[in-house]
């Protein structure tokens, strides 16, 4: 961590424990209604995370969605869990080995966090497991979809069962067994395995070969990942056996002549985090590609075993995988919850919310070239309510064009089969230049990015991998195109990812501009991210890591400084996450000086709202609903209404953001969709009765009121609505 917040939260303490004397809060509110400030400035990022992924647990759980997106949210809390381990506490963990001594901001050593991680999180997987058993399978029964067990099915149905094991696994599983000349198997990530015991049996006369097997041994069996986990018990049927049952029910098979225990689940995570020194990227796709191969060999954090599994065979596990008995999830029930997406697959839409609608924005429904549409005027794109065929048309579109000389686009997920990427390739093709700069360190998708970037490469692409000690996180799309003798440039600005595929699940916004200082920021940033200019002064962008903080620290202290002199003064944030210490002591500042702030943040917040004499003025909600609210949205009242400043970008509010990633956020220049996004897309968000829910002074979150079909829902305002432009 930087040196400067290693002292952040003392120096916090100081400010925020002043006398209220040097600016009162200029605010109606009583301020009876909050609670005193107890010293702590800040929530715990990690448990902050935990609190997001509760309200996702709370939409897996609320009865009057159909089933099967209940079971969906069952899911994502699970792979959302996944990451987290990996990542988060896998830090946090080896924080402990390596005898970190550092705090986190709110005061926790990595230990005191690990614990609390573990306390808070055992409930929740209680209750997943529950909810799953006891209220999504028998709807799903209800409905003809069922996981059933082996043992309750027809001699018949076995037989089938049978020949599938015989034809499909039997030649593809491997036993592995440990023992003096075995030793215990490496178990991959995130893999499901099966563990039993086998012995001798005394029937078994072969004397030339029984003194191979005079004892009782342990087996691991990996689950193939090719096959799927959920096999029908009837061609094209609703009804699904488990391939472990299948397995163990067969188990015999592969050890003829012994005796089998039963056999159980278990599954291992590991740390996947990915650093690259800067000392040893000088060819960052190599190192990178070395770098994948060694996150198979990263040491365990977490254990999970079927709740029947017998006390032995967890503590061979544990002694196998250098886990304790406190990094073991015993689970009674379903084991990965998130392999039944299988069933949300199923072409069921009765059990599904209804498919929206996208639309395309009107000034590119018309018959002129799309070009002369942006040329005309900016055009807003809001998806997934706008369709993203905006995006993939107009690249497309730019490839062909003879009057476009080139394109240039940061890649960061782009997701499989990309027709984005198939355009450049054929721009390439058709002579010009094209330049992708490709993100390798996305994370978990470092694979499919090195293979795009290769097969890219190929095509005549320059492929460029930005800077090797920062992510580039930026959205940005540049079209240089010749018109009467001169070059135009044509952006699209973006808070989401070129990917068709997340484009229909996430809520995100894009910008198409024509707007030449807009345009030469563009190149700027390409020429900063391509040939390492020393480029530090844009005229409409701002940038990170070279003025994004500060740019917004300015726009906070306007604010500011106009509540003191009695202007308009209003701020309106929506983001994923808040967790810079620098930029909430500001919003702290402002709130205490009177001005009216409310947060929208998806997922964590550092941030403690509602504070007497510190936060008082801040509101913070969380919109957890159908779509993943990925957009980010800034909103300053610059102290008139005809003064109002809009931004959009690629950045959340967190230290990685603005230190450690090059992002983009854009200044929103016409007036009708700045319009449009103060009072329709953020006045949506703050007015939602149905997804929202507000965060407390506690680290808690409450929902405003329970979902009714009446209740006024953000997601489902925008279903139909133009977009400016």
């Amino acid at each position: 961590m930087d040196l400067r917040y290693a002292t952040l939260a003392a120096m916090t303490l100081d400010t925020l424990k002043k006398s209220k004397a040097t600016t009162q809060p200029a605010t109606t509110t009583s301020s009876s209604a909050y609670p005193e400030f107890d010293g702590r400035p800040y929530f715990n990022r990690e448990l902050s995370w935990l609190e997001f992924n509760r309200r996702v647990l709370d939409e897996a759980t609320d009865d009057s969605l159909p089933v099967l997106e209940r079971l969906k949210f069952l899911c994502i809390f699970s792979t959302n869990l996944d990451e987290f381990f990996m990542i988060r506490v896998s830090g946090l963990k080896e924080q402990v080995a390596e005898g970190v001594g550092e705090t986190s901001p709110d005061g926790m050593t990595a230990s005191e966090q690990v614990a609390e991680i573990y306390q808070r999180l055992r409930p929740l997987l209680q209750r997943q497991v529950r909810y799953l058993g006891d209220n999504v399978f028998p709807a799903l029964e209800k409905e003809g979809i069922t996981v059933e067990a082996y043992s309750g099915l027809t001699a018949k149905e076995k037989k089938a069962l049978d020949k599938y094991f015989r034809n499909n696994l039997f030649p593809i599983l491997t036993p592995q067994s440990v023992d003096s000349s075995h030793p215990f198997p490496y178990i991959s990530n995130l893999s499901l395995n099966l563990g039993l015991y086998i012995e001798p049996d005394r029937a078994f006369t072969q004397a030339n070969l029984r003194h191979l097997f005079r004892q009782k041994r342990f087996i691991r069996m990996k689950l193939p990942s090719s096959v799927p986990r959920l096999i029908p018990i009837t061609p094209r049927g609703s009804r699904f056996a488990l391939i472990e049952e299948v397995i163990a029910a067969n188990v015999a098979e592969l050890f003829p002549n012994m005796k089998t225990s039963a056999a159980y689940l278990f599954r291992v995570t590991r740390d996947a985090d990915i650093e690259l020194r800067e000392d040893e990227a000088g060819d960052l796709l190599r190192t990178l590609e070395r770098e994948l191969q060694r996150r198979r060999d990263r040491f365990a954090v977490r254990l999970e075993v079927a709740g029947t599994m017998p006390d032995k065979m967890i503590k061979l596990l544990i002694a196998g995988t250098g886990l304790t008995d406190d990094e073991v999830q015993r689970v009674d029930g379903f084991v990965d919850i998130a392999d039944l997406m299988q069933l949300y697959a199923l072409d069921r839409p009765k059990l599904k919310e209804r498919p929206i609608v996208s639309l395309v924005p009107a000034p590119l429904k018309k018959k002129e070239n799309i070009f002369e549409a942006i040329r005309k005027q900016d055009i807003l794109l809001h998806h997934p309510y706008t369709s993203f065929t905006t995006v993939t048309d107009l690249i497309a579109e730019a490839a062909e064009d003879p009057d476009v000389q080139a394109i240039k686009i940061c890649l960061y997920r782009t997701g499989k089969d990309s027709p984005i990427v198939s355009s450049l390739m054929r721009a390439s093709r058709l002579g010009k230049q094209v330049t992708a700069l490709v993100e390798l360190k996305a994370r978990f998708d470092e694979g499919n990015n090195i293979e795009w970037a290769r097969r890219l490469e190929n095509e005549g692409v320059h492929v460029v991998y930005g800077i090797s000690t920062l992510k580039t996180h930026s959205k940005v799309l540049l079209i240089v195109r010749r018109e009467k003798e001169k070059l135009v440039r044509y952006v699209h600005l973006a808070t989401g990812n070129y990917n068709p595929l997340t484009a229909k699940i996430y809520t995100d916004l894009g910008i198409l501009t024509a707007d030449a200082e807009i345009g030469e920021d563009a190149t700027s940033l390409f020429n900063f991210l391509t040939g390492y200019s020393q480029q530090d002064k844009y005229k409409r962008l701002l940038v990170a890591p070279l003025n994004l903080r500060e740019r917004l620290i300015e726009l906070i202290r306007r604010e500011k400084k106009n509540k003191l002199a009695r202007k308009e003064a209003r701020i309106i944030i929506k983001a994923n996450s808040i967790t810079d210490e620098l930029l909430i002591n500001e919003l702290y500042d402002a709130s205490k000086a009177g001005v009216e702030i409310d947060l929208i943040i998806r997922g964590i917040c550092s941030l403690r709202p509602g504070i007497k004499g510190v936060s008082e003025n801040i509101r913070v909600r969380s919109i957890i609903g159908r779509f993943l609210e990925h957009s980010r949205i800034l909103y300053f009242a610059n102290g008139a209404s005809e003064n109002e400043e809009v931004y959009i970008g690629s950045a959340d509010l967190m230290h990685r953001s603005f230190d450690r990633r090059v992002e983009v956020v854009t200044p929103v220049l016409d007036t009708e969709i700045r319009s449009y996004l103060k009072n329709e897309v953020l006045g949506a968000y703050l007015k939602d009765q149905v997804n929202a829910r507000i965060l407390q002074a506690d680290g808690t979150y409450k929902r405003i009121s329970a979902r009714t079909k009446t209740g006024f829902d953000s997601q489902m305002h925008f279903v139909g609505l133009e977009t400016p432009g």
